[in-house]
């Protein structure tokens, strides 16, 4: 089968996933600043099929099958070896679900906005806001730029604009969304629970201000991964990664120290 991804460095394997219509793009922009100054890594980021340069799969029906592509991915890219898991709002599920799959091999987990509950009327939300924008640069952008920009943002500056525009706008745009409709109509959920523990460093990270999956569901994980640090960002949306970039790479870099100190230097 085959996805699209992109592998840059050598060493630990550390997996990224994207979210819902988006690209491997979205992950590298928000991760690759924080491994700069680190060797050791080999960063594995995907697209999932139907979504970037990878291609609808007419075996996938659900997010069952996606997990299915996925986890046969990585079992032909990294067999047998251990690895941590990224995933960014769908791609945090999916990579739950990589979690339950594989569980021998997961020696760390990031959950970036990550999607919990599949049926968006039964997640706990906040409402939208928008807490600081430039006027100027709004105007400057077209009407449908900018409705996007802002129904999604709750910060609305220039550099949040740039990110959103390259890692959430154009990649949504070239998702094949026939396919992707599918699924959410035929089983965006999972069929099977989602229960494993992961006794590693975990690191969560939510926006305060996220509307789309809100903060409060993913509250409920903390239980399941006792090494985990949650973080609720202030001034962040579901682009808390674009919102809040100092913070979120603080957080990353000591999520990936400990990895480093626990796990890298053992295997």
């Amino acid at each position: 089968m085959s996805i699209h991804h992109k592998v840059i460095g050598e060493g630990f394997p550390i997996v990224m996933i994207h979210g819902w219509t988006l690209d491997h793009q979205a992950m590298l922009h928000a991760m690759e600043p924080n491994f700069e100054n680190r060797s050791g890594w080999k960063r594995i980021y995907i697209d999932l099929p139907g979504m970037g340069l990878s291609e609808p799969q007419p075996s996938i029906k659900n997010s069952d099958d996606m997990l299915e592509a996925v986890v046969g991915l990585l079992d032909e890219l990294i067999p047998d070896q251990p690895f941590i898991v990224c995933g960014y709002s769908y791609g945090g599920y999916v990579a739950r679900g990589i979690v339950e799959a594989r569980h021998d091999k997961i020696c760390g987990l990031m959950l970036l906005a990550p999607m919990i509950i599949p049926d968006s009327d039964k997640r706990e939300l906040p409402e939208q806001v928008v807490l600081k924008k430039d006027p100027s640069l709004l105007s400057d952008l077209s009407s449908e730029e900018a409705d996007a920009f802002s129904s999604m943002g709750v910060v609305l500056g220039k550099t949040e604009w740039e990110r959103f525009r390259d890692d959430i706008l154009l990649p949504s745009s070239q998702t094949n969304a026939e396919f992707v409709n599918m699924i959410r109509e035929n089983g965006y959920g999972f069929t099977f629970e989602l229960s494993e523990k992961l006794d590693y460093p975990t690191l969560i990270v939510t926006g305060r201000q996220d509307h789309v999956v809100g903060y409060q569901d993913a509250w409920q994980l903390i239980e399941y991964y006792p090494r985990a640090t949650f973080a609720v960002l202030d001034m962040a949306g579901h682009n808390v990664q674009i919102e809040q970039v100092d913070v979120f790479n603080s957080l990353v870099h000591n999520w990936l120290d400990k990895l480093e100190t626990e796990i890298i230097v053992h295997s």
